[in-house]
């Protein structure tokens, strides 16, 4: 029997009991329309449209790989595609599956296709956990287009999937769904008879506090609210109180407004605990904004902004340390995210500071706000055009990798802030080397030291 994402048997098992499907199942949409988000892949002849509609002609519809974090919606576009198109539609999962199903879906596609005229849809989930010759397995039945393949994966599919796989597929990315998708769903749950059928209420805290646990989760909003309602309906109580939420997921509403003050205290808060080094303090500041739902992009911003305005070149690292983890995180989003940007965080709280490249650049800009900056010194204008020596552009510049110690005593600076010092290095961390490096430089370019202040 081929595998197949949704059975006759247990289709006919929900329409009979629907109390006997998760609430996420029995709401999962029918038709396109009824997709929450992701409005930007369902645009009249997107590839996902044209698929479910069975148009493109001669064109035809393109193998696509949906990437996005969970409960975004991979799943339910494949449900989608089943439902509403002629094809034959199978099923695999990659972490069940290998090459040997693969296969055999394959050869009864070209069965399929050659005796009865019969297009195969195949909906791959998990697709990053195939090894490369189990991807490389679907090359020929997706550049033949024996099969449509439709592939989902939470992993970067730059780094997860081989290139010949993508090159042969449209990649379609699936955003995080907002407050207002899932505020949508669930008030169509709460009404639609697929769902509570009206049954109860859910008065705009509790709403808030599952919108918040939820982090841009369909699946997650759904099997929360689906558990705080039979707490509720067991009571025989008429709405689903923050309380019934609280008890019914193990979760305290964290008093966080993400679009309101709250949002800036916390954040300000995190990053003056890291500039204070008080590591225990940025941790707290840290979870709270991981329980509130805070978007972890933001959270991974910040951080990379403190790398260079809190420790700069006290500890070079903290940068690299900050960007890996923002790339990470857009990678694997929460909640392994948590663990991650605890590691960047405690990473920054414990490093040497030093603001001293933050003064620098502000120091140079306030100098150029007041006009001090000046024609370029002519040997360090460019001379590689024609007529550039005529003008005296690049003559007498002194290349530094011929001289030795690789520092040409040359002017570089416009006259106008040619004595003007704008980075003055601590002696924290390893910054101290710095010190001791920009102190001889300086004194090889004779640069006297009237410092950054024009007074």
């Amino acid at each position: 029997m081929e595998p197949d994402l949704f059975t006759a048997a247990a289709e006919d098992r929900q329409e009979k009991d629907p109390s006997s499907s998760p609430l996420a199942v029995r709401m999962r949409p029918r038709i396109l329309d009824e997709v929450v988000g992701q409005q930007h892949l369902l645009k009249p002849g997107s590839p996902l449209r044209r698929l479910v509609e069975e148009s493109g002609g001669l064109a035809g519809a393109s193998s696509v790989i949906l990437w996005g974090p969970p409960g975004t919606g991979k799943t339910t576009l494949a449900y989608v595609v089943s439902k509403a198109t002629n094809k034959r539609f199978v099923e695999l999962s990659a972490i069940t599956a290998g090459v040997k199903e693969v296969r055999a879906v394959i050869e009864s596609a070209r069965r399929a296709t050659g005796g009865f005229g019969k297009e195969t849809v195949l909906f791959l989930d998990e697709i990053h956990r195939f090894s490369k010759a189990q991807q490389d397995s679907l090359l020929p039945a997706v550049e033949n287009r024996w099969v449509t393949l439709i592939a989902a994966t939470t992993e970067n599919p730059y780094f997860s999937i081989i290139s010949p796989l993508l090159s042969r597929s449209l990649l379609l990315t699936l955003e995080p769904l907002t407050d207002d998708d899932l505020r949508d769903l669930l008030r169509r749950a709460l009404t639609d008879e697929r769902g509570l059928g009206g049954a109860l209420t859910l008065p705009e805290d509790a709403e808030a506090h599952l919108l918040r646990i939820a982090g841009g989760d369909a699946r997650r909003a759904l099997t929360a609210l689906e558990a705080a309602a039979g707490a509720a309906l067991a009571t025989h109580e008429a709405e689903i109180t923050l309380e019934t939420v609280e008890a019914t997921v193990d979760r305290a509403a964290v008093k966080y407004d993400r679009d309101g003050d709250q949002h800036y205290d916390v954040a300000s808060a995190l990053i003056k605990s890291i500039r204070g080094s008080d590591v225990d303090a940025a941790l707290h500041y840290l979870a709270r904004m991981i329980e509130a739902g805070e978007d972890p992009r933001f959270i991974a911003r910040r951080l990379m902004i403190s790398a260079s305005e809190d420790i700069g070149l006290a500890d070079p690292t903290a940068l690299p340390t900050a960007v890996a983890a923002a790339q990470a995180v857009a990678m694997i989003g929460f909640p392994e995210a948590a663990l991650t940007l605890s590691h960047a965080t405690i990473a920054l709280a414990l490093a040497p500071k030093s603001n001293a490249a933050t003064l620098a650049i502000s120091a140079a800009q306030e100098d150029v706000r007041k006009g001090l900056a000046g024609p370029v010194p002519a040997h360090l204008r460019d001379g590689h055009y024609k007529g550039a020596a005529k003008l005296g552009h690049a003559q007498g510049y002194v290349y530094p990798h011929d001289v030795q110690g690789g520092i040409a005593a040359q002017q570089y600076a416009p006259d106008a802030v040619r004595d003007r010092l704008y980075y003055t290095p601590t002696r924290h961390g390893a910054e101290a080397r710095y010190a001791d490096v920009v102190e001889r430089v300086r004194e090889r370019l004779g640069r006297t030291p009237q410092g950054a202040d024009p007074s």
